[in-house]
This record gives C-alpha cells, structure tokens and sequence, in this order.
C-alpha cells in the first residue's frame, strides 16, 4: 500500500522507521513494527544498542558544540525526528548553531520540515539526497545557504554506513564529503559491528546475508580511519561528557556497550 503521491510504502519496512519503534516512537507502520521484532529475537540487545546509539549522539554533538566549539553541523541519514536532535542539543550550548539534516526517506522529510524547527539565533536545514551522491549533498542549495563550507563543519554519520552495502562502499563518499570540509572539521560516526557478537549471533548474521536476508544491518563498513582502535578512543571522548548532559540519559545494557562502535575524530587526523 503506498500513501497518496508521497512514495511512502507501508507494506515494505523501512530502516528509519523501525529504528523509530525501536526508540519507543510512534511513527512507523506494521511492517515496520513486525521486521524489528524479528530482528530482536535473532539478536537480543539490538533495542537497547538503538537507544545506547542514540544516547551516544547527544554525547557526540554536546563535546562538540561545547569543548570543540563547532557550530555547523552536517548530519547524514537523520531518520525520523524523535528527543534530543542534534540541533536541540547543539543549540541548547549554542543557540547560533546551525544543521542540514539529510536522509533519502520522503517520510523523515514530512515529519522533518515540520519538527525540526530551529531556535532563532540559529538555523535548521532538511534535504533530501542520498549519503552514496555526495556531490549532490555538498550542491544543495539548502546545504549552501546554512553552512558555510569555509569554517569546521562536523560530519554526523551515526548509525548510517552499515547500510551502504558492500565490503568498502562508503569509503569513496564519506572521503568525498570530507574533502569538502576545512581544516578544524570533524568526522563523528557510529556503525553496527559483528565484532562484538557472541559466536551464535555471528552465525546466525552470516546465515542471513547468505540467505540475501540482512534486514538493513550490514557487516561493519569502516570508513577512513574510524578502526577498532579509534572506536574505542572515541567512545572515551564522548562517555567522558556524560556528566554535564542536562537532559535524561538511557542506561545502556552490555548487549549494547559491545555492539557499536563510536568515534569522534577531527577532520586533519584523517588525513595521516
């Protein structure tokens, strides 16, 4: 069934919109509702790993609005609109702070243009386009009349890469969007890793790729310089702001500290 002329298809789940039930929203169809549980029965963890990641971006966004000063942010694959967005918690340490949200849903857009509205000293921004078109990206006139591409930019790429498909895919784009940015950008990511699973679950991930089944969680893409190594560092940065977060914070279980690797990485240490 799609709805009217939108191109919204609720017969066919959608990763923003299962990601949105798994965050306890309300906006996402029985499709949606029916390929989450799935997903959680063949990998229990996976909701609270949803929320850890979500807990984790306002992490991300508060070290880097505060102790980083950076007050443009480019934020790629936003999903559906739910608390602690990154321009209200950017804005809420910086009311002059400006965000282009991106995603390729025609839903995230209806529910973008009319959530994601912005404090008055700052600006939000939404298009629509597609992480693997950068170029389109980087042209948009709503990109180029927000941000200005001549002062640090953060990158936003949370929970996104593993959906590019293909061992090494998202590199050429995240590089492309990267190269775009100046010298004092950052690069602030999150990706699904089997790394961390337990045997049986990797077991049973591989049976499902084989199966053409991966149910829009891909193996683990690392993009330039986003390694084990610099999750864990990441990670670090970021846990180590919880502290002086103002708004309620989930507590992680340990399904969900192993499952997801973190990293926030300024933008010249990519280019060693």
């Amino acid at each position: 069934m799609t709805i009217g002329e939108s191109g919204i298809d609720t017969t066919v789940a959608h990763p923003a919109r299962r990601y949105n039930y798994w965050l306890g929203g309300k906006d996402n169809f029985a499709a949606d509702r029916a390929s989450g549980d799935e997903i959680e029965q063949k990998f229990p963890g996976m909701r609270a790993g949803v929320r850890a990641n979500r807990d984790v971006l306002g992490r991300m966004v508060h070290f880097l609005a505060g102790e980083a000063g950076i007050r443009q942010f480019l934020d790629v694959g936003t999903g559906l609109p739910t608390a602690d967005n990154t321009h209200e918690v950017a804005q809420l340490i910086a009311p002059d702070s400006r965000v282009v949200y991106v995603d390729n849903d025609p839903m995230v857009m209806v529910h973008a243009q009319a959530l994601l509205t912005s404090v008055s000293a700052g600006r939000t921004t939404y298009i629509e386009a597609d992480l693997r078109e950068p170029a389109a990206i980087l042209a948009s006139p709503g990109l180029r009349g927000t941000l200005e591409l001549g002062k640090p930019v953060a990158l936003m790429l949370v929970a996104i890469l593993h959906f590019v498909p293909g061992e090494g895919a998202a590199r050429p784009p995240v590089r492309e969007l990267l190269d775009a940015l100046p010298s004092g950008s950052y690069l602030a990511a999150t990706h699904f890793t089997t790394d961390y699973m337990p045997a049986e679950e990797r077991e049973r991930y591989a049976g499902m790729l084989t199966a053409g089944r991966p149910q829009g969680v891909r193996g683990a893409v690392r993009g330039p310089r986003t390694g084990r190594a610099r999750g864990r560092a990441g990670h670090r940065v970021a846990a180590g702001r919880r502290r002086e977060h103002r708004r309620r914070r989930r507590e992680p279980d340990q399904h969900a500290r192993r499952r997801r690797p973190q990293t926030v990485v300024p933008r010249g240490k990519l280019n060693t």
